[in-house]
């Protein structure tokens, strides 16, 4: 079986992803803030590393993606319903269950489940499309 996959749009998926976050985040800013306990700003970090690593697992999750929909018949429809699948039915159910046991406010839950569910959707749409 001959593989499908196109790297660009595998990197324009994780790259999409990427960027969605620091809007998804901006815009959510004050209620993630709140849902985790920050008072002003979260801890500090080694930007270089939380952005690189972050952008890696970007990349990562864009890959595997990929892999579900490589397959000469997807097309941007399927990419984005498989996106929103893996997005909602995986990863929003399991911070929700997660979260459930670790006592999280559902703000957490639906700001971050909400991300990742739009984030996947796009990188499938993406996936999808750029064939």
């Amino acid at each position: 079986m001959s593989s499908h996959l196109n790297y660009w749009a595998v990197l324009a998926a994780a790259v999409s992803s990427f960027v969605l976050g620091g809007i998804w985040y901006r815009i959510f800013s004050a209620q993630w803030k709140k849902a985790n306990g920050f008072e002003v700003e979260p801890p500090a970090g080694n930007p270089a590393k939380i952005f690189g690593v972050g952008f890696l697992f970007s990349l990562i999750m864009a890959f595997n993606l990929a892999k579900f929909l490589d397959s000469p018949t997807t097309t941007a429809a399927w990419g984005a319903t498989a996106g929103f699948l893996a997005g909602f039915g995986w990863c929003f159910m399991g911070i929700g269950i997660i979260c459930l046991f670790e006592r999280k406010s559902w703000s957490y839950i639906l700001i971050n489940g909400g991300f990742l569910t739009v984030a996947l959707t796009l990188m499938g749409l993406i996936l999808g499309a750029w064939r």
